[in-house]
């Protein structure tokens, strides 16, 4: 009896056993079946570039404020009225252009009246020079004459300096600004009539690191360019350098003047300075985009030939970079491919298909447009 048992419990093991191998191998190839049925992933569409040496410029590169060669607000030293406004806003002016002129009737009818004064004290000390040759005066009257002359030719030179100063010109060729002045108006000592720049040449001031400072001499070529400049670039060179270190910064403030014959860089804007320092050298250089930062180092993709390529992700190390562009010091060898744009999504073993129709920005010097 109980051999039959036992016997009966085996062939329903048995049985279960069976049951649950025929369900997994169902299970199995349903899900084979649906992996199967899945569509096979599509190659990602990429731009690639061949890794390349490209020569570069060891360079220091600056941000820099523009300054006028000359540049002044002019005011008025005395009080007046204003009777004459010589010039139109914006305008180009010459050195010692009239500017303003200030009522100065008071004065110089003043100053008529002291220069009698002094041609009768001249006529004085003449005649009696000609009385003391007949020793009808004395010598102490003679040296009267002669201090009451000199004191009335000093007041005569203060009241021409006072008329002069009604005269407001201009002190240096330059660009009149926007005038606050109308005829009519009182001008008061230190009133403000208009800002005078000197537009050519310009001077751009600049900050360079101390570790840099010995790369900059008198005399170095400078290359500027920025905002509102339509691209272009001015050169010009360094003309001074501060002689100390500021210490909160550990800067050192350098000078360079640059033509401005087109009038196109004004007092106030500021601008990329770029100073060329040492010989070219060669090296690995891949566009930006090609290089994926992340916590972990640089790396970009590389391509692997083949019948489907691929993509092999490597770690880079970068250098300096200009523009759009970025050194490679090691990581890739000249001549392998690279993926430039579309490595977003890719990962090591990928597969890929390159479309180079539309490359990214790849320029050492890209205008403001491109960037």
């Amino acid at each position: 009896m109980a051999s039959r048992t036992t016997k009966r419990m085996f062939i329903m093991l048995g049985f279960v056993v069976l049951l649950i191998a025929v369900l997994a191998l169902f299970k199995f190839l349903q899900i084979r079946q649906i992996i199967a049925s899945q569509p096979v992933p599509q190659p990602q569409v990429v731009s690639t570039i061949v890794a390349s040496k490209l020569e570069w410029q060891p360079q220091i590169n600056a941000l820099g404020t523009l300054v006028a060669a000359h540049g002044v607000d002019l005011a008025s030293e005395v009080e007046g009225l204003v009777r004459q406004v010589a010039f139109e806003s914006g305008q180009d002016v010459k050195a010692d252009a009239l500017l303003v002129q200030l009522n100065a009737d008071a004065e110089i009818a003043q100053q008529r009246s002291l220069q009698a004064a002094v041609d009768l004290a001249a006529k004085v000390l003449a005649r009696d020079r000609e009385r003391f040759a007949a020793r009808a005066v004395t010598p102490a009257q003679i040296d009267a004459d002669e201090a009451d002359l000199h004191g009335k030719q000093a007041s005569l030179a203060e009241q021409a300096a006072l008329v002069a100063k009604k005269t407001i010109r201009a002190p240096f060729a330059g660009r009149l600004g926007i005038s606050t002045v109308n005829p009519g108006q009182y001008l008061n000592p230190g009133d403000r009539i208009v800002t005078l720049q000197q537009l050519d040449p310009m001077r751009v001031v600049f900050n360079v690191p101390q570790g840099q400072f010995e790369s900059i001499r008198i005399g170095q070529r400078v290359r500027l360019a920025g905002e509102g400049l339509a691209g272009r670039s001015f050169d010009g060179e360094v003309t001074a350098i501060n002689p100390k270190v500021d210490p909160s910064t550990r800067n050192v403030q350098v000078e360079a003047t640059v033509a401005n014959p087109t009038r196109q860089l004004l007092p106030g804007m500021f601008a990329r300075v770029d100073i060329d320092t040492g010989e070219k050298q060669q090296y690995l250089t891949l566009p930006q985009t090609a290089i994926t930062f992340n916590p972990y180092g640089a790396t970009v993709f590389v391509v692997e030939a083949g019948e489907k390529p691929t993509v092999k992700q490597v770690f880079v190390t970068t250098g300096r970079t200009r523009g759009d562009q970025v050194a490679v010091l090691d990581g890739v060898v000249e001549g392998q491919q690279v993926v430039s744009s579309g490595q977003l999504k890719l990962q090591n073993g990928a597969a890929i298909t390159v479309d180079n129709q539309l490359q990214p920005a790849n320029d050492a010097n890209p205008t403001v447009q491109e960037k």
